[in-house]
C-alpha cells in the first residue's frame, strides 16, 4: 500500500548531489518519501531489534515488538568505520519505528541517533503515524546499503527498501491493511550522517524516492 510521506525531503538536492559525486547514489533529484506499512494481529512483548549496537557509552535500547522485525542486510565493509556508520545508520531507522510502536516522538533513541533536519522531519512522520492511530507489523528489508566516507566526520549511506512483507494496523480498530504489494513497496534512500562527540554517527538529512526503480526486483 502506499504510506504518506516517510520522513520530509530535507536538503535532498545538496545530499543526493553528493552522493552521486561520491560513487555511491543513484538517480535522484528533490523526491518524496514514503514507509512502511504494518500489521496483522494484536503485538505481544517486546524484542530487540536486528542489527547489534555498537560498543559505546550510554546507548540507548531499542526494542521492537515481536511481531514486527528490520532485517539489513549489506553490514560488514572490511573498513571499521564504514561499518561502523552503517551500524548506526541501522539504529536510526530502528529507532524512527521504535517511536512508533511506543506512540511517542520523545523516545531517548529518536534524538540519539538523528539530529538536525532529519529529526525533525523523524518527528513529523511519527506524529503522522500517532495522530491515526497506525502501527505497523510484519517484516522491513533493507538491502543494497552503500556508504562513502568525506572527511573524518561525514558519510553519505544509500540504501533500499523492501516494504512488501509489512502491514499497516490501525490500533483502535485492530485492521489491517493487506492490500498487494506494488513498486511502491520499494524505496531508495539517501542519507547523510555526521559524527558527534560521543562518537555516534547521527542521521543529519535524509531524501527518498518510493517506487525507484533501482530498488525493485
Amino acid at each position: 500500500m502506499t504510506r504518506r510521506p516517510r520522513l520530509l525531503t530535507t536538503a535532498a538536492a545538496g545530499v543526493t548531489a553528493v552522493l552521486l559525486l561520491a560513487g555511491c547514489g543513484s538517480n535522484d533529484d528533490t523526491k518524496q518519501n514514503d514507509k512502511i506499512p504494518g500489521a496483522e494481529t494484536a503485538p505481544t512483548k517486546s524484542s530487540s531489534p536486528t542489527p547489534t549496537e555498537p560498543t559505546s557509552t550510554d546507548r540507548p535500547k531499542i526494542t521492537f515488538p515481536s511481531d514486527a522485525k528490520n532485517v539489513f542486510e549489506d553490514t560488514a565493509t572490511g573498513d571499521a568505520t564504514k561499518d561502523a556508520v552503517l551500524a548506526d545508520n541501522a539504529l536510526s531507522v530502528n529507532s524512527v519505528d521504535e517511536a512508533i510502536f511506543e506512540g511517542s516522538t520523545g523516545t531517548e533513541a529518536l534524538g540519539f541517533y538523528n539530529s538536525g533536519k532529519a529529526l525533525s522531519s523523524s518527528i513529523t512522520y511519527v506524529k503522522g503515524y500517532i495522530d491515526d492511530s497506525d502501527t505497523w507489523i510484519g517484516t522491513t528489508r533493507y538491502f543494497d546499503r552503500k556508504v562513502s566516507l568525506s572527511g573524518a566526520n561525514d558519510a553519505y549511506v544509500t540504501y533500499c527498501s523492501d516494504e512488501s512483507k509489512s502491514f499497516i494496523k490501525n490500533k483502535k480498530t485492530g485492521k489491517v491493511d493487506r492490500s498487494p504489494a506494488t513498486a511502491d513497496a520499494y524505496v531508495l534512500y539517501h542519507t547523510k550522517l555526521t559524527k558527534n562527540a560521543e562518537g555516534v554517527w547521527q542521521t543529519t538529512d535524509i531524501v527518498s524516492n518510493r517506487g525507484d526503480k533501482a530498488c525493485q526486483p
